[in-house]
């Protein structure tokens, strides 16, 4: 026996002294590039600033060096300066002191997107659309920072804002306040039995919330559940598995990352019995429904625990954190990537494979694998988000869609909309066939300049032509090409009326009758509701898609 252990460590030992070696050497290797790298960028940035020509900013040049750097990796990973960490913080707490709005900025303005209801900028008149163009004296033209940031502040302090609507040049003062963001902002029942939960960000307080919510609807009457996660970016990992686990037994995994460096790969279980393993779940999601929700979605539809309703969801399957560098700085660092229980990662772009134009590219549908579902061996698939149960056309984002978006179309046409049509009674509304063909209308005529990769593409190509002097030669022909691209635009508009109708419809009526209301109108008018509201009625259909 002695012999027989010695031998094993005669053989043992060398081979687990080679792994360390090889480790340490690997280890020592890598550190020694790092630094190398390190060094030669010290000494060109010193010798920049001290010779170049023209007068340079060390502080621009820096933050280009790192915009460079990380833009050849993923958009997730990104630096963060001391002001964006502490927005950061603010919205994994859900909470913070502002004038109770959404905002955005375009063109050297401050847009109102949304004011909430009874909060400052509402209580101020403020309304979606209009366009700060000064605040407390300071015009944002000639600012140069982040302008949102001059609406927060202490609370109950006062700021005085001039802002444009529909031409006209107005003021406001508005007294700022602590505002608390909610992770589930509305949830009621939609039928005498079934209860509805949307849940629109996973902070610190979305399991809590999202429980809380589904305890107080079931002390209704609710027996099934409605999880709307539609639109929900996503947030904490933690909070994703948490919320599974109101639905999915203990000791189930959620997820799994996987990653180069060891240490993060790791396994996520359920913690806790689950609130109620049996009640009944519909899940919505569509196009912007993203990580930490394809989480939730993608456990509950491989645990065969409740059908998903919807359109595919965005597929970000990417983990990120955070990590501390000097002068209260971060780099968000994307560390892992996540799987669902089936095995599947449903992340959609390639970053690290481009194509030649530097583009990430899309997992095409051939390439998908198919994946068994745990509990009913269902066929699932990766590569491009969740794929919902059950598909419908209201919900999809299509390219021409996310073009109407980016560029603010949908948005503009609601702000002129609302000025335009009075709207009284919220039950009564609809967006007409005629109102559809107006907004087609009213695109053309503004000359919203979407473009399409299409587009994009042969523009690049006219460039080159115009600098090896060919474009004189293809001039006409790039002209036609270009009316027919517009024209197919026009009919790809129509083509996806159903998707974009739902989104007109719904910044339309958000106008008129703040969210609540808008939330409220969609229990009674929306075709994902009412679809899940058909599914979780019709206990032989449901049954029958999880088997």
């Amino acid at each position: 026996m002695k012999g027989t252990i010695n031998i094993k460590r005669q053989i043992l030992l060398p081979i687990l002294g080679a792994s360390i070696f090889f480790t340490t050497a690997s280890f020592q290797n890598d550190f020694f590039e790092i630094a190398k790298q390190i060094e030669i960028f010290t000494e060109m940035y010193k010798q920049l600033n001290m010779n170049y020509v023209d007068e340079t900013n060390p502080a621009d040049l820096m933050d280009n060096a790192i915009e460079g750097m990380l833009s050849e990796l993923d958009p997730y990973t990104k630096y963060w300066t001391e002001q964006e960490v502490e927005k950061s913080i603010i919205n994994r707490r859900g909470a913070y002191t502002g004038i109770g709005a959404v905002v955005s900025t375009r063109d050297d303005k401050v847009i109102i997107v949304e004011p909430w209801k009874d909060h400052p900028a509402d209580v101020a008149g403020l309304k979606a659309g209009d366009e700060i163009i000064e605040i407390d004296g300071i015009k944002l033209a000639d600012y140069k920072e982040n302008a949102g940031d001059l609406l927060k502040g202490s609370a109950d302090t006062e700021i005085s804002i001039v802002y444009k609507r529909q031409g006209k040049e107005k003021s406001a003062k508005v007294k700022r306040q602590a505002v608390e963001v909610n992770a589930v902002p509305f949830y009621e029942m939609a039928t005498p039995e079934i209860g509805y939960v949307v849940l629109s960000k996973f902070n610190e307080k979305a399991s809590r919330e999202t429980k809380a919510a589904i305890v107080a609807l079931k002390e209704k009457g609710a027996t099934k559940i409605i999880l709307d996660l539609r639109g929900n970016p996503g947030g904490l990992l933690s909070e994703a598995v948490a919320v599974s686990n109101l639905f999915i037994e203990k000791d189930k995994l959620i997820t799994s990352t996987q990653s180069v460096v060891e240490q993060y790969n790791k396994t996520y279980l359920t913690k806790r019995p689950a609130y109620d393993p049996d009640i009944p779940v519909a899940v919505l999601i569509n196009g912007r429904s993203a990580s930490a929700s394809e989480i939730v979605s993608g456990s509950i539809q491989d645990y065969d625990r409740g059908v998903v309703i919807g359109a595919r969801s965005f597929g970000k399957g990417l983990v990120q954190r955070p990590k501390p560098l000097s002068y209260g700085t971060q780099v968000k660092i994307t560390i892992s990537r996540y799987y669902t229980p089936s095995g599947r990662c449903i992340q959609a772009l390639d970053y690290w494979n481009r194509d030649e134009d530097g583009n990430a590219v899309r997992t095409k549908k051939e390439d998908y694998n198919a994946f068994k579902t745990v509990n009913s061996g269902r066929t699932v698939y990766d590569g491009g988000g969740v794929q919902p149960d059950i598909e419908l056309a209201s919900a999809a984002y299509s390219p021409i869609t996310t073009a109407l978006l980016k560029d603010n179309a949908i948005f503009d046409y609601a702000t002129e909309y609302y000025y335009n049509h009075q709207v009284t009674d919220m039950d009564s509304f609809r967006f007409t066939d005629t109102d559809f063909n107006d907004f087609v209308n009213w695109v053309e005529k503004k000359g919203f300049d979407f473009n399409t990769e299409t587009e994009s593409a042969f523009a690049k190509a006219f460039k080159t032509a115009e600098k090896e002097e060919l474009d004189d030669d293809i001039n006409s022909s790039y002209k036609a090409m270009q009316e027919a691209i517009n024209n197919a635009k026009k009919k790809d508009m129509k083509d996806k009326k159903a998707e974009i109708m739902s989104l007109l419809t719904d910044e339309i009526v958000k106008r008129y009758f703040y969210r609540d209301g808008l939330y409220n109108y969609q229990l009674k008018f929306n075709p994902e509701i009412l679809e899940a509201v058909n599914v979780l009625e019709d206990q032989n259909k449901y049954n029958r898609i999880l088997k």
